[in-house]
């Protein structure tokens, strides 16, 4: 059974393994912030990925960042590399949390969770890859239940903020919240902002990929959740948003799979009332329309041909007007960015019965933070991961592959968050 301690044969809480990648960088950096967090006040860590060279670069890189010299001679280097079965056996063996920052996770990310199952150690990624996601709870909750091991999805900006969103705007309302529409913003600096281009890969994959999703789907074999109270109302590809006084779309992410998995869970293993989800992304004024639709007609149909596929992947910030790029956002950009989460929920008033009428009661909540890609998403993985170190006995009873909601919802986590710069709050 994997444990949540360490002992002289797993000597590291925390091994980040892709630390070297563009967002892994910034996870390193979180994790030296925090480190005091850790169980008992001493985090032990590592970092992992292919080359030493380049891991010594990334630990000098964050004790130049964060005035830490000692950085460099205190955490541990481990060469591990995704092709390399018998290295990631390594590399798991001697962690009780491996946080896997390696994308696109659906080439890399199955041997990292197999090794982690077979050697007992959790593991926590950020995907927002619903194809990945769902066929390693397909493919690994049982033999993850068995072993004890916490396998975590989606635990960075796609999809803490949405999951564990719902979840707070389900236990600030007082009654039964029957349903929620979220309607996501970002801000940027006089700098700008973009997304490092291993998110549009991603995103890339998996439209091509969409059938299979679809098929993936079918093999769980999963009745309808039921629908309590007034269903909701799906909304069209685009329409002007009331509440965020702009226009918006659905959103593309992996946040509407993710939240429904979660209510499952809860409905299913905990008996708990499902809150039916729908979520939206606020893309401003006019002019932002005509790029939007531009570029989603040139995606849409370069990405059904490889050929196409390979063009979008070479040039990025040319088919994204600029928002993904090969570079990634430079610290200045970051700095002055930012997301908002606007949830507006329904749902009936205690002593009422969910099948009596329409919703009577309303809920607003807010989730509002640093910059989502390499900000935020640091900070959720590494609260995640803490979390789970310090707060063992409030996660789900038996291991298995479960979403951040299922994860965490008796946890402390959004109070934690809301210490690190990721705000919930009430409206």
């Amino acid at each position: 059974m994997a444990t949540f301690s360490t002992s002289s044969n797993r000597p590291y809480h925390i091994v980040i393994f892709g630390a070297t990648g563009f967002t892994g960088q910034f996870v390193v950096e979180e994790v030296a912030r925090t480190a005091s967090e850790g169980p008992k006040g001493n985090l032990k860590w590592a970092v992992a990925g292919r080359s030493k060279a380049k891991l010594d670069k990334v630990l000098e890189q964050a004790a130049e960042a964060l005035g830490r010299p000692e950085l460099q001679s205190e955490v541990a280097v481990v060469v591990a590399d995704v092709g390399e079965p018998d290295s990631l056996a390594a590399m798991c063996k001697q962690a009780v949390i491996v946080l896997n920052c390696v994308g696109p996770y659906r080439f890399f990310g199955e041997p990292v969770v197999k090794a982690c199952v077979e050697n007992g150690a959790h593991c926590i990624d950020i995907s927002g890859e619903p194809q990945f996601l769902e066929s390693m709870q397909l493919d690994y909750q049982d033999k993850a239940a068995e072993k004890g091991v916490y396998i975590v999805g989606s635990s960075g900006f796609d999809s803490i903020p949405a999951d564990m969103g719902v979840i707070y705007t389900r236990d600030q309302f007082k009654g039964t919240l029957t349903a929620v529409e979220s309607f996501l913003t970002a801000s940027s600096g006089p700098e700008g902002g973009c997304i490092h281009d291993g998110t549009w890969q991603s995103a890339i994959y998996g439209f091509a990929d969409s059938d299979k999703l679809r098929s993936l789907r079918k093999k769980f074999g999963h009745k309808s959740l039921p629908v309590v109270g007034a269903r909701i109302k799906r909304r069209g590809a685009l329409f002007f948003s009331n509440e965020i006084q702009q226009y918006a779309v659905p959103f593309m992410g992996s946040d509407p799979s993710v939240v429904k998995r979660t209510q499952r869970y809860l409905h299913d293993e905990l008996q708990e009332s499902p809150v039916q989800y729908g979520a939206y992304a606020g893309v401003g004024g006019i002019s932002n329309i005509f790029k939007l639709l531009f570029a989603g007609m040139m995606f849409w149909f370069f990405v059904k041909f490889s050929f196409g596929r390979n063009l979008l992947m070479k040039f990025p910030e040319f088919f994204s007007f600029g928002f993904f790029s090969k570079e990634g956002p430079t610290r200045k950009q970051m700095e002055g960015s930012s997301f908002r989460f606007a949830f507006f929920g329904e749902g009936y008033t205690e002593g009422l019965e969910p099948t009596e009428g329409k919703p009577n009661a309303k809920i607003r909540t807010l989730v509002q933070g640093p910059e989502a890609g390499y900000v935020a998403t640091p900070i959720a993985m590494v609260q995640a991961a803490i979390t789970m170190l310090n707060e063992s006995n409030s996660l789900p009873k038996t291991g298995g592959v479960y979403t951040p909601g299922a994860t965490f919802a008796k946890t402390t986590l959004i109070d934690r968050l809301n210490k690190h710069g990721i705000q919930f709050s009430v409206l």
